[in-house]
């Protein structure tokens, strides 16, 4: 095996193509028995997820706020407690996730998370106190909760990334990377939908203890995982430096022509798809001329498109170059955004969200094994505290940005443009598909060349490769 490097500078490993051994065998739907384990746990605890959050929302508007002026204002809340850790902990999640051993911190914030839930039993008054706690300070501890439990996720979700790499071979990972997709597509159908009959057919606490259990299947699927040994970016016994491991990983991030390209051009679709979230209640009611009922088939429409696209994609997005993959996904999304700003009637519109939603799940697929292919094994902590945030940030500025503008500067903006009628929302609309568009031509120019490998290792004899264990590495483990 020798070392090599990519078109950015860095090493990656390669070998010389091995023999085919008679007893090897195709890796099945789930890949390996340590994937299979990972993907079973984290499925029931992403519906635990969406279980937890529309549990919060009833639990906060038909009881604890029910006929008060301030109730929206609390629901909200919940979004804004969830979205700060966002913002704000993956820089030291990063930092700490690449010196810890990742199965390890999984267990840990997975543990936090149940206690924290189970502890907010004790907001549904299931321990009489001798004092009926006010609904302000109800919510107040919801707050809290949810804050938690969001930072725990910091430490979770990049841990989670780099255990997949682990355990599962480069050719394969846009195959795991699918399978994860399908799992989150069906949980925002599926979590919502039990949440709801949990919460008024038993109540909120069964509610909120079925999504502790969630967390405790989670963990049991962890327990019995054999992951190899975590790359830790300190050596067990050396003295870590925070600082100077942040600033090691943001001048790894932005020396890569990879890495930079991927975050430019997620910036750019984010800030489109930002403008699309804020404004598409008003397109479906102001230029499809359709009833405010119709709005609720928009989500579900583009969520089963990024079902059945995840589906495809992880049959399809290896044999296609992931870094085809996301150029095509991310100009296509473009297209397709400027043909719905010229949408005028529904049918056509939900048939455009139904392809934009495959697209959607396309570029999802591809990503994440495109950033392990890059990315050393003790660097992809703080690689995706760079990511995400940046991500989440665009996305607010522009819906704020989009909310501002069509009600101050286009609010009587009408406009002709050949055969072109311009209003307010679509124009902002057809910007957002330009955005895509450059973003997807930029990605095709940024990501040429970029390759995963194609075969897997055959050592039949060999304990890691029998558990779909990539145990090579430039990086030095623990």
């Amino acid at each position: 095996m020798d070392t090599t490097t990519d078109r950015s500078g860095y090493p990656v490993v390669s070998s010389q193509k091995p023999s085919k051994s008679p007893k090897q065998q195709k890796p099945g739907l789930l890949i390996n028995r340590n994937f299979a384990l990972l993907w079973g746990g984290q499925t029931i605890s992403v519906i635990g997820d969406f279980l937890f959050d529309t549990t919060l929302v009833l639990w906060i508007a038909s009881q604890i706020a029910l006929h008060q002026v301030w109730a929206p204002l609390a629901v909200s809340g919940v979004l804004l407690a969830a979205s700060l850790p966002m913002l704000l902990m993956p820089p030291i999640a990063g930092v700490f996730v690449d010196r810890w051993d990742k199965r390890h911190t999984m267990l840990v914030m997975d543990t936090l998370r149940a206690v924290l839930i189970l502890l907010l039993l004790l907001n549904t008054g299931i321990v009489p106190l001798p004092f009926a706690l006010p609904a302000t300070w109800q919510v107040g501890a919801i707050y809290a909760v949810v804050f938690l439990a969001s930072c725990c996720a910091q430490f979770f979700n990049p841990s989670q990334m780099a255990l997949v790499g682990d355990l599962v071979e480069e050719p394969l990972r846009p195959r795991a990377s699918g399978l994860s997709q399908v799992t989150m597509s069906f949980a925002q159908i599926i979590g919502p939908s039990l949440a709801t009959v949990l919460f008024f057919a038993v109540g909120v606490r069964w509610a909120l203890v079925a999504n502790a259990l969630s967390f405790v299947v989670s963990l049991l699927t962890l327990a019995v995982i054999r992951a190899p040994k975590a790359a830790r970016s300190v050596a067990p016994g050396e003295r870590g430096h925070f600082f100077r491991e942040l600033r090691a990983g943001m001048r790894f991030f932005f020396g890569s022509r990879v890495l930079v390209t991927l975050l430019i051009m997620a910036v750019i679709i984010s800030m489109a798809a930002g403008a699309l979230n804020a404004l598409d209640y008003f397109f479906v009611t102001e230029n499809l001329h359709a009833p405010a009922s119709v709005y609720g088939f928009v989500g579900a429409v583009f969520g089963a498109g990024i079902l059945i696209g995840a589906i495809l994609s992880s049959m399809f997005a290896a044999r296609m170059g992931v870094a085809r993959a996301i150029g095509l996904s991310v100009a296509g999304l473009g297209v397709i955004f400027l043909v719905y700003a010229r949408m005028t009637s529904v049918a056509p519109a939900l048939a455009l969200l139904f392809i934009a939603g495959g697209l959607q799940a396309l570029l999802n697929v591809a990503v994440g094994p495109l950033v392990l292919h890059v990315t050393p094994r003790d660097l992809i902590g703080r690689v995706q505290s760079i990511l995400q945030p940046a991500m989440t940030v665009t996305s607010l500025l522009s819906i704020a940005l989009a909310g501002f503008l069509v009600s101050t500067a286009l609010v009587n903006f009408h406009a002709t443009v050949g055969i072109l009628t311009l209003g307010p929302v679509d124009t902002v609309f057809s910007a957002a598909g330009l955005l895509a568009l450059f973003a997807g031509i930029y990605a095709f120019i940024g990501l040429r060349g970029v390759k995963l490998a194609t075969t897997t290792h055959d050592d039949d004899t060999s304990a890691d490769q029998e558990d779909g264990i990539l145990a090579a590495s430039v990086m030095r483990a623990d």
